[in-house]
């Protein structure tokens, strides 16, 4: 794409999303879903003022390699690993569950059944995006809550990078063998990461502390790098920037660094939501529209019931359990990832395709006001539970 195009399409995104936010602000609406609307409008089967947003979609994951960066930045990884070892058989149990209910849905709604395995894997996952932008900073990164929901989600994050190898091809015939190769990695990843942290950048920090520039540059860096070789290794680009966020968690001048690093950020979370909304098109979903809405309903009454009865197994307050139910209650951008990979090979019908992101957009909306309505979020319209 030519240089000249990409402004263009930043100009359009951007002034398009200032003005629908603001109306949104006015109609006391979500902003997040102000940016989904615009790539509906503005997208390829709206105006078509951008007839293409797919550079657009590949740019906006640079915000969720951000997001995950950032937050590694604020957990101490002794606390991490704890909560990984309580929340595994949650997030297993609850993944099968889903897996297992909306499979049978999409069989009892028509659908063959390798449809229908697949759709119920890929809409087992919950949204790393929608939930970590919907909670308040002070309760990700300093209360119980939030370390739960990150353990829950970067869980999720490994068996989702599993499901898409494997419907790739990539993981051969032996699930356990392709699991067990992805442990590994990430085990030496991380040993490697922290190694390079305590003896090189860490004396790095110290010797240029001084220069601002550097240390910026040099934190950014890094979890760029961390990002693109967990993908180089067969991970994540999201599992990579955690990695290498919460490598650096012990080094203090990381947070100040941190700071300046959310409106960077944020710049790229809009093309996000924008992308998202550009993909929908309308007159392909209405052939599974039916099946679309009856699906989204039952992940949006499903999902935060299993998950608040799993919590309350492992002994979790009851009020606790209610609200990571609802912030973990919707499709993931996994679930797009795995029925993008699905049609490539050839395994699902493009009904099943269209079904998931129908059902996976349906449900960042409903979610995101379910949330804003009743708990506390950065972006509330109800003044007394705002909280950044």
């Amino acid at each position: 794409m030519e240089f000249d195009n990409i402004i263009l399409q930043f100009v359009i995104i951007f002034a398009g999303a200032a003005l629908m936010a603001t109306i949104f602000l006015y109609l006391k609406q979500p902003i997040i879903l102000a940016y989904i609307a615009v790539g509906v409008v503005i997208g390829p089967w709206g105006l078509g003022l951008i007839d293409d947003a797919a550079n657009i979609e590949q740019l906006s994951h640079i915000g969720i390699i951000l997001l995950l960066f950032l937050i590694g930045l604020n957990f101490q990884p002794a606390r991490m690993v704890g909560l990984l070892g309580r929340t595994g058989l949650v997030t297993l149990a609850t993944c099968f569950s889903f897996q297992l209910l909306i499979m049978s849905a999409a069989i009892i709604m028509g659908f063959g059944f390798q449809d229908s395995v697949i759709i119920g894997s890929a809409l087992m996952f919950s949204s790393t995006i929608i939930c970590l932008k919907l909670i308040p900073t002070t309760e990700l990164h300093h209360q119980h809550l939030g370390e739960l929901m990150i353990s829950i989600l970067l869980m999720q994050d490994v068996i989702a990078i599993i499901l898409i190898l494997l419907v790739t091809g990539g993981g051969g015939d032996d699930l356990a063998i392709t699991a067990l190769f992805l442990f590994i990695k990430l085990i030496a990843m991380t040993a490697s990461a922290y190694l390079i942290v305590r003896y090189i950048i860490t004396n790095l920090f110290l010797k240029f502390d001084v220069i601002k520039e550097h240390t910026f540059l040099l934190t950014l860096g890094w979890g760029l790098l961390g990002a693109g070789t967990a993908e180089m290794l067969g991970l994540s680009y999201e599992m990579g920037a955690f990695i290498a966020g919460i490598s650096l968690a012990t080094v203090p001048i990381a947070l100040v660094i941190a700071e300046e690093l959310k409106p960077l950020r944020d710049f790229f979370l809009i093309l996000f939501f924008f992308s998202i909304g550009a993909q929908f098109d309308l007159s392909v979903t209405k052939d599974v529209i039916l099946a679309g809405v009856v699906i989204t309903i039952l992940v949006m009454l499903l999902k935060p019931m299993i998950f608040k009865w799993s919590f309350l197994v492992v002994n979790e307050k009851p009020a606790l359990a209610k609200e990571l139910g609802i912030r973990l209650g919707q499709g993931s951008e996994f679930s797009l990832l795995v029925a993008y990979s699905a049609t490539a090979s050839g395994l699902i019908s493009l009904h099943a395709s269209y079904l998931i992101q129908m059902v996976v957009i349906l449900t960042f909306v409903l979610s995101t006001y379910w949330v804003v309505l009743e708990l506390q979020s950065p972006i509330s319209f109800r003044r007394g539970q705002r909280r950044d």
